[in-house]
């Protein structure tokens, strides 16, 4: 396993994370210790979580994620070895209504201690927050909408800022670090902590896969120049970019057949565009998923790759991603499809 340097931090990370969103829906806890047991013998020292999983949220099943992964580090042992994410929740999330999403110092401090105690451990490795208290683009939206009513973000985003580094002194968490964030987010922050001598963000943890390439955009850019790497997220599309559901009726127990709502990568252009990935790996006899994988993980910009399974099987699959060496004939065969199909799943 390749380990790279997560920002200015000094730690250091798995070229793959283990993401966990399905633990306490799809997967029981059995699963749960069953995946993070293989991904640990693997060499994956990386463990993405956050407060609303498992993902789809609700207020029955919020939370189960992390005491999943808390009875595991209870059981196992080991927490110093492991770096250990985690994300709090932005505005509009209906699964926690009693909070307003805003960032403040009281959510932030409501919601490390409840995470912490969920997860069972004194610190956090790096707080996310989940997306932006603000009006902007994420979540399948490539342009921006102003609002001419809305209030200038900054003294917002200063604010949480102050109360992370108050986290940050009071020895519960480490780093910190944003998601599904903007070019924009991402340097009024970094401008930010350099005036105010506050926390600077190490990561990013936004949606990137052959089918969403908007992170090169722009944040590819930041990612290099201001040494905040990226937590590719999706990296196979929901799965869609291993193939399985094309030409076939959806699979029993998959995620997009268990839960409609998740057409993000399912319409048309997502999906001819998979048919034509997918028909590049299997001309140049590969696994889809395992090149999907590679593809993202050998991006320059990308610190780690945060690969889901419902599965071990999938599993397996996924971690043999992490040494394969995708041709140059490959790799110019998926820059043509992007070329004629450029981010058809933002």
């Amino acid at each position: 396993m390749e380990y790279r340097p997560l920002g200015h931090s000094g730690l250091s990370v798995s070229a793959l994370c283990l993401g966990t969103m399905t633990f306490g829906k799809q997967n029981t806890q059995a699963d749960a210790f069953a995946q993070l047991d293989r991904a640990m013998a693997a060499g994956i020292n990386f463990i993405d979580t956050a407060e609303m999983y498992p993902v789809p949220a609700e207020k029955e099943t919020q939370g189960a994620t992390d005491r999943m992964i808390g009875e595991w580090l209870k059981s196992r042992g080991g927490r110093d070895k492991l770096v250990l994410a985690t994300k709090i929740a932005g505005p509009g999330l209906g699964s926690m209504p009693h909070r307003k999403g805003d960032f403040s110092a009281k959510e932030l401090n409501e919601s490390v201690d409840a995470s912490l105690e969920r997860l069972q451990t004194e610190t956090i490795d790096i707080l996310q927050l989940h997306w932006p208290a603000r009006k902007s683009n994420f979540f399948g939206q490539l342009g921006f909408n102003a609002d001419p009513t809305e209030r200038d973000p900054r003294p917002g985003m200063l604010a949480t800022l102050e109360a992370l580094k108050a986290l940050i002194d009071a020895g519960k968490i480490r780093y910190i670090g944003l998601s599904n964030e903007s070019a924009w987010g991402a340097m009024t922050f970094l401008q930010l902590a350099a005036q105010h001598d506050l926390p600077r963000i190490v990561s990013i943890q936004n949606p990137y896969s052959l089918l969403n390439r908007s992170y090169e955009v722009g944040l590819a850019e930041v990612s290099h120049r201001e040494q905040v790497g990226l937590l590719a997220y999706s990296p196979l599309a929901f799965g869609v970019l291993s193939g399985k559901y094309l030409d076939t009726a959806p699979p029993p127990g998959a995620r997009l057949t268990l839960f409609e709502q998740f057409q993000r990568y399912s319409r048309e252009p997502g999906v001819a565009a998979t048919r034509a990935y997918v028909d590049i790996a299997r001309r140049h006899e590969l696994d889809p998923s395992q090149m999907a994988l590679a593809w993202v993980t050998s991006r320059p910009f990308v610190t780690s790759n945060i690969i889901g399974a419902t599965t071990l099987e999938q599993l397996e699959t996924n971690l043999a991603s992490e040494t394969l060496q995708l041709p140059a004939a490959v790799i110019e065969e998926i820059e043509a499809v992007h070329a004629a199909q450029s981010n058809p799943c933002p």
